[in-house]
């Protein structure tokens, strides 16, 4: 299967909002950390919690795959089924057998 293009990933459209609000709030911690005099821990907290926001959007399951696991699932379990079914057909004797409309407009 071929990589999906980054313009359509949302893994990396989220990372991408993420950092570049990250980026928003270091801009506006930097006046304040130098009025408050604060130190470090707001610009510390704001990459922290990029961080950690970042981690949560690519560990979170890929629904996309899970709905593909699922539905290849159901399909291998109905080819499963249809051949139970033509197998109980073919071995049944010709007299059981219900006629086909096909073969009753050829009689």
């Amino acid at each position: 299967m071929a990589k999906k293009s980054t313009k359509k990933n949302p893994k990396v459209r989220a990372t991408s909002t993420i950092w570049g609000c990250a980026i928003g709030m270091l801009g506006v911690c930097v006046p304040l950390v130098a009025i408050t005099e604060s130190g470090i821990i707001l610009p510390l907290l704001v990459i922290l919690g990029a961080g950690g926001g970042t981690a949560a959007v690519w560990f979170a399951p890929n629904k996309e795959q899970l709905e593909e696991t699922q539905l290849t699932q159901t399909i291998k379990g109905l080819e499963e089924r249809v051949m139970n079914l033509e197998t109980i057909y073919t071995s049944l004797p010709d007299s059981t057998k219900p006629f086909l409309p096909s073969e009753i407009k050829e009689q």
